[in-house]
């Protein structure tokens, strides 16, 4: 009888995960989300779709911004490079701050909203600066200088767009990966395949931007391509907010940085104390008291902060430590998300030299497209410069869906593991190929300044940008690897409560590698003119020597790759208790074991 009644209770438990999501998010009324009305791919597809938009927009504008400043503002090309690399960099870092807004205070779909609205008036600002008399570049077709308003309007313009991205971007991708429920086995196999599919729209609007946007940019007007972006974009806002009945939501959580302190404090405050050999001994909330997110196991990382959930008086209840200030005593769960940040932190760091590889897609990439030979053959269409950026949209989309559709089940017969290789792994493998894209590169720099040594009579006699074409569809499949692989790791390793943060960690490593590489080509420009009397970065390519500046980086980037690997071989995977809800799941043995978070330890290697 007793038999039955559990077995009664596991089957009452499999009907109810089956049919609710028990994960505390909830409906567009607020109540308990209903499995087969909300969620998974019936929403991630509305929000995949304003992802399209957003990403039109901003390539359409970041990939042609070198383009514009040294066209339309007649800046150098060192000064414009500088320029868009801080615009970058500002747009890459602006949603740490939006994260942090949307996971502690306004909830990610509200966040959404307001950045949204933000996004589309930076839009509308540059498309009037086109039109509005007041604010056009020249009173005429053809200036020398442009007018000073217009340079503020355009500034004030793209910033404003900065700061819409900033919230616009980790709320969104995060706010798609939560329809997916992370302790039903389908839905979570359906998330790992989210963060893939999320860059193949991403990359679609990519594509579309360097492409047709690129091109009436160049051929028919900035203001006509700047009315295409803002009617696209909103659009797209409106068939988000048309998805909203289908959509499950988090409440915010208030400020992830208020737990973190108190587990410091009470870990320093025991210091004296020594750390129990047994885990169990910790203070930890049961299963039945932990009302929101999972509870996650004890680490052998760091275990000096374990010393933050030691109970001072073994012989008190329960009831009586719970009583205790939270900045005395820290659940284990607390003390094991303070542990997973402070691990982020070296592979944060080790990635930056690829996010300085990836940069170079966008600028400097695109000025050796601007003297390069762009006809095509038998015609008189003449590529614009920034549509080059399409052959690294292509080639993601193209990886992502070989690795989703062939790579991953052969992996996953081959590894065991649910994701064929470790998100690390995946991480590694595409910085390989950003060492690679920069020795290219450089073997192409070099090729075009000898050929234009040769040719340097004839205006008419360039390389072919054809040649630039490796150099881009290897940096291509780099992010397919390295960029979803971060986006997943970031997601998926932090707090559940700091999921939008954890998306604008992912984006910080680009912003961050924006920054880094502007002091890389002050650095390397100032040396060289102290070692050679001639810097690498001359007033036009010709006579620069990006070659050199490709081959630093190749350098940088391999030099990186050794410590990454060390950092790799020792991390250690968030580990989270098992629950019922997952046990009664019934699936095969793997996804059990991976939603228990039992297999916790590195496999890089």
């Amino acid at each position: 009888m007793e038999h039955n009644k559990v077995d009664t209770e596991l089957q009452d438990s499999y009907d109810d995960q089956e049919k609710w999501v028990l994960d505390s998010s909830t409906d567009s009324r607020g109540k308990i989300p209903l499995r087969s009305r909300t969620g998974a791919w019936r929403a991630a597809l509305f929000i995949i779709g304003i992802e399209f938009s957003e990403r039109l927009s901003y390539f359409g504008i970041s990939t042609n911004l070198v383009v514009y400043l040294t066209t339309i503002l007649h800046q150098d090309l060192k000064m414009a490079v500088k320029n868009a690399n801080y615009w970058s960099g500002v747009t890459a870092l602006m949603p740490l701050l939006g994260g942090f807004i949307a996971d502690a205070y306004l909830g990610r779909y509200a966040t959404v909203l307001l950045a949204t609205t933000v996004y589309l008036m930076g839009l509308i600002l540059l498309t009037l600066s086109w039109f509005i008399p007041g604010l056009k570049p020249c009173h005429e077709n053809m200036c020398v200088e442009p007018r000073k308003a217009h340079e503020i309007a355009f500034f004030i313009a793209i910033y404003l767009i900065a700061i819409g991205t900033g919230g616009h971007k980790p709320s969104l991708e995060s706010f798609g990966a939560d329809q997916f429920e992370d302790g039903h086995s389908q839905e979570r196999k359906m998330k790992m395949s989210y963060f893939n599919w999320w860059n193949a729209g991403l990359c679609a609007g990519i594509f579309t931007a360097v492409t047709v946007i690129v091109y009436v940019e160049d051929q028919i007007g900035w203001g006509v391509a700047g009315i295409i972006l803002t009617i696209v974009m909103a659009t797209s806002f409106i068939i988000f907010l048309i998805g909203k009945p289908f959509y499950r939501y988090r409440a915010p959580s208030g400020s992830p940085l208020t737990p973190m302190l108190q587990v410091l404090v009470a870990a320093i405050a025991k210091r004296h104390l020594s750390c129990p050999s047994d885990s169990s001994f910790l203070h930890e909330l049961t299963k039945e008291e932990c009302t929101k997110g999972r509870l996650l196991s004890s680490t052998k990382s760091l275990k000096y902060l374990d010393k933050a959930a030691v109970i001072e008086d073994q012989n008190e209840n329960t009831t009586t430590a719970e009583k205790q200030s939270t900045w005395r005593l820290a659940t284990v769960t607390k003390v094991e998300e303070v542990k997973l940040l402070i691990n982020m932190i070296p592979i944060w760091f080790f990635t930056l030299a690829f996010g300085v590889c990836a940069t170079q897609s966008g600028t400097l990439f695109i000025k050796q497209a601007m003297i390069m030979d762009r006809q095509i053959i038998g015609t008189n269409f003449i590529v614009p410069p920034a549509s080059l950026f399409s052959l690294v949209a292509l080639s993601i989309i193209i990886t992502v869906t070989i690795y989703e559709r062939v790579l991953v089940p052969l992996l996953i017969r081959a590894t065991g593991n649910e994701r064929g290789i470790s998100i690390l792994q995946r991480i590694g493998t595409g910085m390989v190929f950003s060492l690679i894209a920069m020795i290219i590169a450089a073997l192409v720099e070099k090729k075009r300044l000898d050929y234009a040594k040769e040719h340097h009579m004839s205006k008419t006699m360039t390389l072919s940008a054809i040649w630039l074409a490796p150099q881009f569809i290897v940096l291509g499949i780099a992010d397919a690897f390295t960029l979803v692989g971060l986006q997943e790791y970031f997601y998926d390793q932090v707090p559940d409560s700091m999921r939008s943060l954890g998306i604008a960690f992912y984006l910080s490593v680009l912003g961050s590698a924006s920054f880094a590489n502007n002091l890389l080509i002050t650095v390397s420009d100032h040396l060289a003119e102290e070692i050679s009397g001639k810097g690498w970065f001359g007033k036009d390519l010709n006579s620069s020597r990006l070659d050199r500046f490709y081959w630093m980086l190749a350098a940088l980037t391999g030099a990186n790759m050794c410590f990454f690997v060390m950092v790799a071989m020792k991390y250690t995977y968030k580990s989270v208790q098992p629950s019922l809800a997952v046990v009664a799941d019934r699936g095969d043995d793997d996804d059990v074991e991976t939603a228990t978070g039992t297999n916790n330890t590195s496999k890089f290697t």
